[in-house]
């Protein structure tokens, strides 16, 4: 592989090498957002990238680079180790910094310099966010969307799994966003991804997909902390509309599958964000419940009170209507129907 490429070369021009991305960002800049399936190496860390900038930009240039020199080569045995322990796995090692500058050259030309097969990405993370940022639209206009709806509960994000069993091509927002849609949804997850890290998860979904008909669950404009892309959510508003429904038994336990883990306080602070909408003696009622373990209880009361008076403001005149109680046997049916009407 050449010593330097940019991110379309890599997409279209080597995709079936044996290659890894290496992050050489710090941990904090690698959790906001990276090129997924990238591996983080930080070369310095969010400490270090600090001590150096400030340097940088206060001191001098080369006393910035003299110290970076120095916090790195105290953990050179350690980046090698990694390093050399992914050239057992890979062919071909691409790093990458936020701009293709100091961090990925200065550690791809020593691995070279060493015989080790790295190259750098061009551009590093800024070059490839400027090209999702071009090509996603043109990855989503030639699909066709079946979008699921459903009151909460009914078990849309498992039909989508098991329609990806079945190699449906699925794009799963809720899975892009790291966050559930709903008053509850991050309970039980880590941090909400972030817009850049959103919209690179669903570009990666697109250019991977087998086909143009994609199944979706329909959802509103944000997601957590992500908006969906203007042309996906037409697409969306759009698509052929299905109706998931189930009973109120099946909608609690698949509702406290999902949400109950341990994380009371989290629960609790999502609750206290429907004052507004529900009143202080709802909540509190609801807090009491939680404390006191009674799930089952708080569930029925949010499916009945608070999200199906909201759905039902929401009615779509729908292609399809299936009852779900069986994520496998609802996502056969799906499945089938459709590629009925593809052939």
């Amino acid at each position: 592989m050449q010593i330097s490429l940019t991110y379309e070369e890599l997409l279209y021009k080597y995709k079936n090498l044996n290659y890894v991305l290496i992050d050489v960002r710090s941990e904090s800049e690698f959790s906001e957002y990276t090129i997924p399936g990238s591996i983080n190496i930080p070369i310095l860390s969010d400490k270090e990238r600090e001590i150096v900038g400030y340097t940088y930009t206060h001191v001098s240039p080369e006393e910035a680079k003299f110290l970076g020199i120095e916090f790195v080569s105290k953990k050179l045995p350690t980046l090698f180790k990694k390093i050399l322990s992914l050239q057992n796995e890979y062919s071909d090692l691409i790093f990458f910094c936020a701009r293709g500058g100091y961090r990925s050259s200065s550690i791809t030309a020593l691995l070279q310099s060493i015989g080790i097969n790295a190259s750098k990405l061009i551009g590093g993370y800024k070059g490839y966010r400027n090209f999702i940022n071009k090509n996603l639209n043109l990855l989503i206009e030639p699909i066709n969307l079946v979008v699921l709806y459903g009151n909460t509960g009914t078990g849309k994000t498992k039909v989508l799994k098991e329609l990806q069993k079945l190699d449906a091509d699925v794009l799963d927002l809720e899975y892009c966003a790291n966050h559930r849609g709903s008053v509850l949804g991050s309970v039980g997850l880590s941090k909400p991804n972030s817009q850049k890290m959103f919209e690179s998860l669903i570009f990666d979904t697109l250019y991977n997909r087998k086909t143009d008909l994609l199944f979706v669950e329909g959802e509103s404009k944000t997601i957590g902390k992500c908006t969906i892309p203007d042309m996906l959510f037409d697409k969306i508003k759009n698509g052929i509309q299905v109706n998931i429904t189930s009973s109120i038994e099946n909608r609690i336990n698949n509702i406290r599958e999902d949400y109950i883990c341990g994380d009371d306080e989290n629960i609790i602070k999502s609750l206290e964000n429907l004052r507004n909408r529900m009143g202080n003696h709802w909540v509190d009622q609801k807090i009491n419940l939680v404390r006191n373990k009674n799930y089952e209880e708080v569930i029925k009361d949010l499916i009945l009170s608070y999200y199906d008076p909201l759905y039902e403001k929401n009615k779509k005149e729908y292609a399809l209507t299936l009852e779900n109680n069986n994520p496998t046997d609802t996502a056969k049916k799906l499945y089938a129907y459709f590629k009925k009407d593809e052939s």
